[in-house]
């Protein structure tokens, strides 16, 4: 209790990504026995590999880019909950244990997580799950998955309802060796000025004498 956990997908050359979309590397082109003086890394990647965060522009050709979002709201208390016997995030899903005023939420799926695996399917958020997570007062949500929409969808249902009620996305967050309840959450996207997304290192911290009351 009391120390930060790593929520955040280990970023490596085996990681998992997106079919057809630029795969994330590291090298080392320049050695410290080439310069005399230091190693120096080169990094390859998507915006949307591993734990990563969503803008609207992801998702519209006229969104808000990563570094128009708040940036407060990826900084705060969270509720973190186990909705894996759900095949989808709907708000009958959410009312079986959220129902008290939350701005941040993640939401641990049946999905495991496997970073060297890309899922066929995810368990996706719905338009009324989007529109009760606003009742709550939900800012940001976070899921187990790569993406909040079935994997092969083109509508991006939840994509747009989230967007539609001002609730910022994480994506690929891992969940599987935290408990229900309440922690503080860090996540913040990099200050890519025009960019769709950002890769983020999140982590949380569990709030002292709070997780007996997980609803």
């Amino acid at each position: 209790m009391g120390e930060w956990i790593d929520i955040s997908q280990p970023l490596n050359n085996d990681l998992a990504h997106w079919p057809g979309d630029q795969a994330f590397n590291y090298q080392t082109p320049l050695t410290k026995d080439q310069t005399g003086s230091v190693n120096i890394g080169r990094v390859t990647t998507s915006a949307h590999v591993g734990t990563h965060a969503d803008a609207p522009y992801h998702f519209q050709k006229d969104g808000k880019k990563i570094l128009d979002l708040e940036i407060d709201r990826y900084i705060g208390p969270c509720r973190v909950v186990d909705l894996q016997m759900f095949n989808r995030i709907d708000a009958n899903a959410l009312k079986s244990k959220v129902t008290a005023y939350t701005e941040r939420l993640l939401i641990r799926t049946s999905l495991p997580n496997d970073p060297k695996r890309f899922p066929e399917d995810v368990t996706p958020i719905t338009a009324d799950g989007a529109r009760y997570m606003q009742t709550l007062g939900v800012q940001v949500v976070g899921v187990d998955t790569p993406s909040v929409d079935p994997i092969t969808s083109k509508e991006l249902v939840g994509h747009h309802a989230l967007f539609e009620h001002d609730i910022n996305i994480l994506e690929n967050v891992m969940l599987d060796h935290v408990d229900e309840g309440m922690y503080e959450l860090i996540a913040l996207p990099l200050p890519l000025q025009d960019a769709d997304g950002s890769l983020v290192r999140a982590v949380i911290k569990p709030m002292k004498g709070a997780n007996d009351h997980a609803k």
